[in-house]
């Protein structure tokens, strides 16, 4: 019974991708799920490992799938960082039409569109695509302009009142591009030291911030909110948005790996220099460390995109051997070891990154597992199909996730379950008082009655 009833689970998977296989038109895709079934998944499988291994089979084959399917924004990929140079055979109007799509769902639209400049003209992408992809990069060039300006104000600004700072994440990134006005910008992450409350004072005093945020404000697009690590303001006139960190990271949920982590990165933080676009930032050993925990916790959480991969990428080559060995030591102990190894495998297979320039030993499992997320959800989860679903349906399509993210790292899931609920139970007068659900959904109707 156990053996037939694997053999219908091996044989159902494989029939749903021939068949995705065949929608796509991929004799390629098509030949290698046929005549090689036995070599990717073993139907004689021992009754204790049996359910653990077509799991990993079915990842694999999986990523055949996505790399297969995606295999000229793979390799546009490639070239924007210098990896690869031109195509093999060029693209179809079809197939350019997808890699703008997935350009634009992985925020990419930037970095891909220098690969697409020095293409040869046959191999080009057709004229109206091009032109979008022009206007749009325009666009981005613009807007790291704007941000690389505001950044460098507020440094100046922050300094002057006596307080250390540094640009984490975005701008710090964009300056290790080829290209540093290519990066898609999000928003302005400054660190500024001296605590909660000398921040919140801080603010409130130079009038960037109108009164101390309060759990009323939540989903409130007018106001600023608090988390566990930071103060987020409302954009500005220019239309950008500015996070003032007060503590170096959001960290791990799970309170002993990221009390490990908040020492390190506290102690890492004070030591910045300023660089040529007028702004401070912080250590190549800080920025692997919180950025892989960032990474981390928008993975569990909703999702993230190819842009924060190419960014830690990017971190890599700029690191030493030291560097990479010291954080190698850390990767354990701050909870980031499962992710770290996801990570490197999943580099090496999209990006074809040297072994020598790798944290940690690649993680095949879960690498496969983070690609199919990455490229199903694109930033932050929002383009996955269950997200356009109605509230309640998503609120179990969520729980469901996080129950199955469980295999990919079970202690900091744990954690980010429990905090999930205490939130839930913490805001309950709130969501009465809105008489809402959720603060998404009210920000929504907050916004439609504004049009």
């Amino acid at each position: 019974m156990r053996k037939a009833l694997s053999l219908f689970v091996i044989y159902r998977f494989q029939f749903r991708y021939m068949r995705q296989a065949f929608s796509h038109r991929n004799p390629g895709m098509i030949m290698e799920i046929i005549i090689k079934p036995s070599s990717r998944i073993n139907p004689c499988l021992n009754r204790r490992k049996g359910k653990h291994t077509i799991q990993i089979e079915q990842k694999k084959l999986y990523f055949c799938i996505q790399m297969e399917q995606n295999q000229f924004f793979f390799s546009l990929l490639r070239q924007a960082i210098g990896s690869e140079r031109g195509f093999t055979k060029c693209p179809t109007p079809d197939e350019w039409a997808r890699i703008f799509r997935q350009a634009q769902i992985q925020a990419l639209v930037g970095v891909l569109y220098q690969a697409v400049t020095h293409l040869p003209q046959e191999q080009k992408p057709p004229t109206q695509i091009l032109l979008k992809w022009t206007a749009l990069t325009e666009t981005i060039n613009g807007l790291n302009l704007l941000m690389n300006a505001e950044s460098a104000r507020l440094t100046t600004l922050f300094e002057s009142l006596g307080h250390q700072t540094a640009i984490l994440k975005g701008q710090a990134n964009a300056r290790l591009y080829p290209d540093p006005l290519s990066r898609q910008p999000g928003d302005i992450d400054i660190y500024v030291d001296g605590g909660k409350e000398n921040v919140t004072d801080m603010l409130l005093r130079i009038g960037m911030l109108q009164s101390e945020p309060k759990l009323s404000d939540i989903g409130k697009q007018d106001k600023a909110t608090t988390s566990y690590h930071h103060i987020h303001l409302p954009a500005n006139k220019d239309g950008i948005s500015v996070e003032v960190h007060f503590r170096p990271s959001s960290g791990n949920m799970n309170p002993f790996s990221n009390r490990h982590l908040q020492r390190f990165l506290e102690q890492e933080i004070r030591t910045t220099h300023m660089v040529p676009e007028g702004f401070r930032i912080p250590t190549v050993r800080f920025a692997l460390i919180m950025q892989l925990s960032h990474i981390q916790r928008h993975f569990l959480a909703c999702g993230i995109a190819l842009r924060q991969i190419c960014d830690y990428l990017m971190l890599i080559q700029d690191s030493s051997a030291d560097d990479r060995a010291a954080i190698n030591v850390l990767l354990r102990k701050c909870g980031l070891r499962n992710t770290a190894g996801a990570l490197m495998w999943l580099m090496q297979q999209v990006f074809g990154l040297d072994e020598n320039l790798m944290l940690c030993k690649p993680d095949a499992r879960r690498g496969a597992w983070m690609l199919s997320e990455v490229m199903d959800g694109g930033s932050f989860g929002r383009y996955r199909k269950k997200t356009q679903y109605g509230l309640w349906r998503r609120f179990f399509y969520a729980r469901m996730r996080q129950l199955r993210f469980m295999r990919f790292d079970f202690r900091e899931l744990i954690w980010i379950e429990l905090n999930y609920w205490k939130e839930i139970l913490i805001t309950i007068p709130e969501r009465i008082r809105r008489r809402t659900w959720s603060f998404a959904e009210a920000q929504k109707k907050e916004v439609r009655k504004a049009l």
